[in-house]
């Protein structure tokens, strides 16, 4: 980053050229200045921030100096990814390392049993969001993300679905994490008696919580059916086998269908399918956008994680 420039009172002419000096403090806030990896080509998301004032004093006594400010921007992104071990939060991490951010995983699994490069750049961490410390948790961390969700009988859902992460939620919120990025789902259209399942209650109490603890800068994904290669107790099911071809299929009868999308439940059928990169690369958008906050669709998905995959 180029220096910023220095206004500094020319000194009169009878006094004599001063010899240059260093700013201690300077020296001490390089020290305590914490490097983040080298950003790819594909990341630069950084900014530092440090300051140096040099005093009158710092000079000479004799010489009326003005403050002197050297401002530099220096941020590294962190984000905690809630889940990171399963299908969609394992893509979250992949991709975040990919444009350099720092990532930080919780969950009940730990470290994923397979070995891909990118495995070794995260911090996993084994635990439970209803018992973590998130003081150690959280710390340093400029967003959340959350792929909590899962089915089960109607108490269940309610309590991983809606109750897991309303405690994330007012945690990143006490711990001052400036933004919250929650994984939700698409309604498909149902009417309002079907919404009812703890499924739904609970994904949508979820929702409701980050919306209002963080008005300018939650994020709430609504996908649908989301497809890819995934990985379980070491076998690999191409689930984009079935989703990429549906996806391109719906997309091309699109302004066929779009009259029907106004009849209950059709997107039962008529919601296109969307790939896990693009749920992971919305993601990583809404964490380096400041203006990319709000309740996306599935189209607008896809829109979020064309900004940032190239």
């Amino acid at each position: 980053m180029a220096p910023s420039p220095l206004l500094v009172r020319p000194p009169a002419l009878a006094s004599p050229p001063l010899s240059p000096r260093r700013c201690p403090s300077a020296l001490a806030a390089a020290a305590s200045v914490r490097t983040a990896p080298a950003p790819t080509a594909g990341a630069p998301f950084s900014r530092h921030r440090t300051r140096c004032r040099f005093a009158a004093s710092d000079v000479r006594e004799d010489y009326s100096s003005t403050p002197i400010d050297i401002v530099a921007d220096v941020k590294t992104e962190k984000i905690v990814v809630l889940g990171g071990s399963g299908f969609v939060g394992s893509a979250i991490c992949k991709a975040a390392v990919s444009k350099g951010i720092e990532v930080v995983s919780l969950s009940r699994s730990g470290r994923p049993s397979y070995s891909d490069p990118w495995v070794d750049q995260v911090n996993w961490l084994a635990g439970d969001v209803f018992y973590a410390r998130w003081d150690e948790v959280l710390v340093g961390a400029t967003a959340v993300v959350s792929t909590l969700g899962g089915f089960g009988n109607e108490e269940q859902m309610k309590r991983i679905n809606g109750e897991a992460n309303v405690i994330a939620v007012d945690a990143a919120k006490q711990y001052g994490v400036p933004k919250f990025i929650l994984i939700s789902v698409h309604d498909y259209n149902l009417p309002s008696f079907l919404l009812t399942s703890g499924y739904f209650t609970g994904k949508r109490k979820a929702e409701s919580e980050v919306l209002s603890k963080y008005p300018a800068s939650g994020v709430v994904l609504r996908p649908g059916f989301i497809y890819g290669k995934r990985k379980v107790n070491g076998f690999e099911i191409p689930l984009d086998a079935v989703g990429q071809p549906l996806e391109k299929l719906l997309s091309s009868v699109e302004n066929f269908t779009k009259p029907l999308s106004s009849l209950p439940a059709s997107d039962l059928v008529l919601a296109p399918p969307v790939s896990v990169d693009d749920v992971a690369y919305a993601v990583i958008n809404g964490v380096v956008d400041d203006s990319f906050f709000g309740v996306f669709t599935i189209e607008q998905i896809k829109e979020a994680a064309a900004n940032v995959r190239v």
